[in-house]
């Protein structure tokens, strides 16, 4: 049988599994056993698949280990101990994270005892004395499923969308600067922070930045700070131990823990309560915090990528945003000019956005007409590429046949500005509205004719001279 195993495994039919995690780092794993002599044959089997090893000879060794070890994937503890027996060291492991595998190794007059393990959460029992090579391949096992548990809870929250390597679609000079950033960045543990309005793809740009990166296989854990109650988000961005209120009847993984080794974006992060400001800090400089209601620390690896559509400067002079977590997140600053400011990505982005939604209605391909391109390309879009996807899901919806025209295409009218109040006779106020109603109709017909003035001067039915006095008057030479 022997000589047969070593057949299997120098022929290349078998091999045990080497333990990695992506960036190059090892997972590491807790032996535990008062015999001297196992636990240097466990460190080396494990060494020798790939693992880092940390090990302990008693309880009281294993329960200092968990508190101090920065980094813990798994346990392999004996179920009786000189100073206790390895249910507690499975309830500790259990306490540090609920998805931590535990294999207990019991001898044959204790099998009942290693079921009940198994009740309490171990993931498996090894009766002594078995084989080092099945034990590697029972860690391989628990360490995969625990990584699949932790991927499963992630993408049941929603927390990530894509599954691939976002389209990164534009090709104004603007948008290719701010990818290029991203890509030079990514390979890197810097924190990011994404600057831009409401709209302009900064969550398109934190995913980028994760999937250019090593951790592009580990898990990106998105958290929009704006719209999670201020009473909720500590608990939701750190977790709960049980107990920590009524109703806490178990502990939670905050989005921080389901997040270690991959990458965590704060989005809208302008928006955070002062006081959980200074816990984020210190899960900046240090990597570690404590849980609600706990006292014990807990250390992650993740990478921050922050975004705010909020002048931060602006909050931090008038006290509303730390200025040591702006300064700690700024360290590389990406900022997304809107789209009025790169139209040469609206085109690409309407032809795209068509496509898709035509997949996702099961719609034969549609094409724009120049038309509806034109009217596209000289809108405002206050609400930026949002706003452009959802003009053009319900010209999807509304088109008919396999073209999308300008009727199709529903644009809001360009909002009239207030009328100015003056003072006075009825003439200066007339005066002023005639003034304000002006510069609304040269703005909107501006932008529909894509800053054409000789077109717009047709429109108006003014002449070309009069329509540039009128836009220097006016201070309208952006549109122009």
């Amino acid at each position: 049988m022997k000589a047969a195993k070593a057949k299997a495994l120098s022929s290349g039919y078998f091999c045990l599994p080497m333990a990695h995690r992506q960036g190059g780092s090892l997972n590491t794993v807790l032996v535990v056993d008062d015999k001297k002599s196992m636990v240097d044959v466990l460190k080396r089997s494990f060494a020798g698949a790939g693992y880092a090893v940390l090990t302990a000879h008693s309880v009281k060794d294993a329960l200092d280990r968990l508190r101090s070890a920065a980094e813990l994937d798994m346990v392999v503890t004996d179920l009786k101990l000189p100073d206790g027996d390895g249910l507690q060291i499975l309830a500790a492991a259990k306490e540090r994270s609920p998805l931590m595998p535990v294999v207990v190794m019991t001898a044959h007059g204790t099998i009942e005892n290693a079921v009940r393990a198994v009740k309490q959460g171990a993931y498996d029992f090894i009766a002594k004395p078995f084989d080092p090579d099945h034990l590697l391949l029972l860690v391989a096992r628990a360490l995969s499923e625990s990584g699949s548990r932790r991927e499963n809870i992630v993408l049941k929250k929603e927390f990530s969308r894509y599954l691939r390597m976002p389209e990164l679609i534009g090709e104004s000079p603007h948008w290719q600067s701010v990818v290029e950033s991203a890509r030079k960045v990514a390979p890197l543990k810097t924190t990011v922070l994404i600057l831009g309005e409401s709209g302009t793809g900064k969550e398109l740009i934190a995913r980028a930045v994760h999937f250019f990166s090593p951790r592009a296989e580990q898990p990106f854990v998105a958290v929009n700070c704006a719209a999670i109650p201020k009473d909720l988000i500590e608990n939701e961005l750190f977790g709960h131990e049980k107990g920590a209120f009524t109703g806490a009847t178990e502990i939670k993984q905050g989005r921080f823990e389901l997040a270690d080794k991959g990458t965590i974006f704060l989005d809208e992060i302008g928006d955070m309560d002062l006081s959980l400001q200074a816990k984020l800090l210190r899960v900046l400089q240090e990597s570690e915090f404590e849980r609600v209601g706990g006292a014990r620390t807990l250390h992650v690896a993740v990478r921050i990528v922050a975004a705010s559509n909020k002048d931060l400067h602006k909050a931090v002079a008038e006290g509303s945003f730390r200025e040591d977590l702006f300064y700690r997140l700024n360290v590389f600053p990406l900022v997304i000019p809107p789209l009025r400011e790169r139209r040469a990505d609206i085109l690409p982005l309407a032809r795209h956005f068509v496509q898709v939604h035509c997949r996702e209605m099961n719609r034969p391909e549609m094409a724009i007409d120049d038309d509806a391109l034109r009217a596209l390309e000289a809108y405002a879009w206050k609400g930026n590429v949002r706003e452009l996807k959802n003009v053009l899901e319900r010209a999807v919806i509304t088109a008919e046949g396999v073209r999308i025209e300008r009727r199709h295409v529903a644009l809001s009218a360009p909002e009239a500005p207030p009328l100015p109040t003056a003072e006075g006779s009825l003439l200066a106020v007339g005066d002023a509205a005639s003034r304000a109603a002006e510069i609304a109709l040269i703005e909107q017909v501006l932008r529909e004719t894509g800053g054409n003035k000789s077109r717009a001067a047709e429109k108006l039915q003014v002449s070309y001279k009069t329509l540039l006095t009128k836009i220097k008057d006016y201070g309208l030479e952006n549109l122009a």
